[in-house]
């Protein structure tokens, strides 16, 4: 861990029901210099989570509609890696073991103190900074996708690339061979909230295609969705 001195930095996604918590975690969040959002319930939690991309999730357990195991299950299953610390009033090792298998990152339990949440947090973005800069190149070929600055070069030619088409590529380049269904891309990429059509994923495909030339690293599934075939 770096010893300069720690800048806070980025959105954080409060999901907890009981106001006045919320709201007093909020103010306290946006007084160290956080950008912060929040939802009172779990249904309005999992949409934010998919749509506003947060760099961390504050997520209570028991909620109207959704828990927050149900959106964190939700989350993992989408391939969503963002931090997630758990709050809960259960102080049960059942709930902290199924919190964490389900991919939590850490677990609180109320009542907590301030500094010690705030602290964890701090640790949390740190190593999600730190992973953010050590995302590993993808070359196929004479394409080269650098993640961590998100570039995207063609025989050592910087192509210009939407941030929605860079999301696209880097969606399908990651995992080489499996089959992305328009529906998953459009969650994916565009969150839950997005009313377009699924011929949105069809277009912006096209696009990157022109930019990426005549490699046909992007394979069209008839009535399955697309692919990424390295060369």
């Amino acid at each position: 861990m770096s010893n300069q001195e720690y800048q806070p930095s980025g959105t954080i996604l409060i999901v907890e029901d009981d106001r006045s918590l919320r709201d007093g975690l909020a103010l306290n969040l946006r007084m160290e210099g956080y950008k912060v959002l929040t939802a009172s319930d779990g249904n309005e939690g999992v949409r934010m989570a998919f749509d506003d991309r947060p760099d961390l999730i504050v997520l209570d357990i028991m909620m109207p509609g959704l828990t927050g195991l149900d959106i964190l299950e939700e989350l993992r299953e989408q391939g969503e890696r963002v931090p997630v610390l758990i709050l809960s009033a259960r102080d049960t090792t059942l709930n902290k073991v199924e919190g964490l298998k389900l991919g939590a990152d850490d677990y609180l339990t109320k009542p907590f103190d301030l500094p010690e949440l705030l602290a964890r947090i701090e640790v949390m973005l740190r190593r999600q900074q730190a992973e953010q800069a050590a995302l590993p190149d993808l070359q196929f070929g004479d394409v080269v996708i650098r993640q961590s600055t998100r570039q995207v070069t063609v025989e050592n030619n910087n192509i210009d690339l939407s941030a929605k088409e860079f999301e696209i590529l880097c969606l399908l380049a990651n995992s080489p061979g499996q089959v992305f269904s328009r529906g998953t891309i459009l969650q994916r990429v565009w969150g839950w909230s997005y009313e377009g059509t699924e011929r949105t994923v069809d277009n912006f495909v096209t696009s990157l295609r022109k930019k990426l030339g005549t490699r046909a690293l992007i394979k069209t599934m008839p009535r399955l969705g697309y692919k990424f075939v390295a060369p």
